[in-house]
């Protein structure tokens, strides 16, 4: 192959267009040197496929172009892959069937809810949706928990190109093809473009994936305990039946005790309106704090192809957070795992009280959500997977105690008063404390009752972990309930 550069002409003149305006780009409009012109020449660029040129040169430009400043989650980004995700396990459309039992499920839910609550969302009805389409329709709210990780990811790549290209090992620069006196932090920040896309990219892949692994194991729109939907009561015909497949139970019960749980939270999330926003606040503020992994990036960024943001992805792989939370963080972490427990609490007292009445298998129906919690629910893999989080909520059984000591002492307007206002809602403290918070709400010293329908939940959590260690389990699940049921 001759020599693409010719010292009797431009070096831009044998090049294909697109890479040398790009690179035009990046030194203001000035000639492409001719060390440039080389190294591309010695990539073979000038005898390459003319739609590959083409291609390369479309995703430089978006990488470098100054008006190329995407920060945060790409939405149609994630979108796409979460839905790929979802239905490379098998996602159907969802035929008449299954959307008539959502609604007649959610229709008897709300009529046995009106009995044992004073908490109302009559204009709720219910929806069966795919596995797609709940992708579709909570991608959003997920995007919006992230964007502070999308933030502290650009940030750390930036600060450590910043290093790599002012540090005593920095690359020869003037070897690369840059105008000799360039200063390198005007270079970096000329990359500032390119690293936000990259940042947007690693973060909108870690939402796909995670949010299209949830997809496929989360029976309602709301089981991870976030309102991701506010209008629906939504239910997941498909994996509804994965948790039906094996139980000793009808399909109906199943349909039944589904609907009454995520219709009771439903409730909480619609007739309190702070508790939403309350949630998302914890989740962000934990996010805010994320702390990355610098060493991870820098041992990334020294090995970067800026044309390989996935390859970039992968040699992060699940190093992108380091482990150790900050004060910050701490607490806002021991916020969200008391509401948590407290929404799922609330909610295993209340659908016992419903369900009980009305369908026979309620007790082992309940048993089989206390499993899925304990050996790792949807709630913990996803918020370990998009922030970093290990979701521990080991509060929620006194959180059931607490709610059913209240309906002891005052029935289930003295329960449900808890809700009241951010400031009269139980606290950390006050599950450490079940009796004191019962007595100075209603002012009697009925003693806690154990809701679980007199299982030892210590033992069983104990006996089915021990059966996991031997193999005989799946999950790594603390005998502590986590959330997600």
């Amino acid at each position: 192959m001759t020599d693409p550069v010719d010292p009797g002409t431009g070096p831009d003149d044998e090049l294909p267009e697109e890479i040398a305006a790009i690179f035009r780009e990046l030194t203001g409009g000035a000639p492409l040197p001719p060390e440039v012109a080389r190294q591309l020449g010695a990539m073979g660029i000038a005898d390459a496929d003319p739609s590959a040129v083409r291609a390369m040169a479309d995703q430089m430009r978006a990488m470098f172009s100054p008006t190329a400043t995407a920060k945060g989650v790409d939405l149609a980004a994630a979108t796409a892959a979460a839905c790929e995700a979802a239905r490379a396990e098998g996602d159907v459309s969802v035929g008449e069937r299954e959307v008539a039992l959502a609604e007649q499920a959610v229709r008897v839910a709300q009529l046995w809810l009106d009995e044992v609550t004073d908490l109302e969302a009559p204009a709720l009805t219910g929806t069966a949706m795919s596995r797609s389409t709940w992708v579709e329709e909570t991608i959003g709210t997920w995007a919006r928990v992230v964007e502070p990780v999308a933030d502290g990811v650009s940030g750390a790549i930036r600060d450590s190109m910043t290093a790599q290209l002012t540090g005593p090992d920095a690359p020869d620069l003037s070897a690369l093809g840059v105008p000799p006196g360039t200063n390198p932090l005007a270079l970096a920040g000329q990359l500032t473009p390119m690293i936000n896309r990259m940042g947007s990219a690693l973060v909108t892949a870690q939402v796909g994936q995670a949010v299209g692994a949830l997809a496929t194991s989360t029976v309602s729109g709301t089981e991870v305990g976030i309102p991701l939907l506010t209008d629906r009561v939504a239910l997941l015909p498909a994996n509804i039946a994965q948790v039906a497949d094996g139980l000793d139970v009808p399909v109906d019960e199943v349909w039944l005790h589904l609907a009454l749980r995520e219709t009771a939270r439903m409730r909480l999330f619609t007739d309190v309106p702070w508790l939403g926003p309350q949630i998302l606040t914890a989740v962000e503020e934990y996010a805010r704090g994320i702390a990355i992994d610098t060493g991870a990036i820098d041992r990334a960024v020294a090995e970067l192809d800026p044309q390989d943001v996935g390859g970039m992805q992968q040699a992060l792989g699940s190093d992108l957070f380091r482990p150790a939370p900050s004060p910050a963080q701490k607490a806002a972490l021991t916020r969200l795992e008391t509401w948590l427990a407290l929404i799922e609490g609330w909610v295993d007292v209340v659908t016992a009280r419903a369900g009980g009445a009305h369908l026979p298998s309620t007790d082992a129906l309940a048993e089989t959500v206390r499993r899925r919690r304990a050996t790792g629910g949807p709630a913990e893999r996803t918020f370990a997977t998009l922030v970093g989080l290990e979701l521990r909520p080991r509060r929620l059984r006194d959180a059931a105690n607490l709610f059913a000591a209240l309906d002891d002492a005052g029935g289930a307007s003295a329960r449900d008063a808890s809700w009241a206002h951010p400031d009269v809602a139980p606290t950390g403290a006050d599950l450490d404390d079940v009796l004191g918070y019962v007595e100075r709400s209603t002012g009697s010293t009925s003693g806690a009752q154990d809701v679980t329908g007199g299982i030892d939940m210590d033992a069983e959590l104990a006996a089915l972990l021990d059966a996991e260690t031997r193999g005989e389990g799946d999950g790594d699940g603390e005998g502590d309930g986590r959330t997600g049921g």
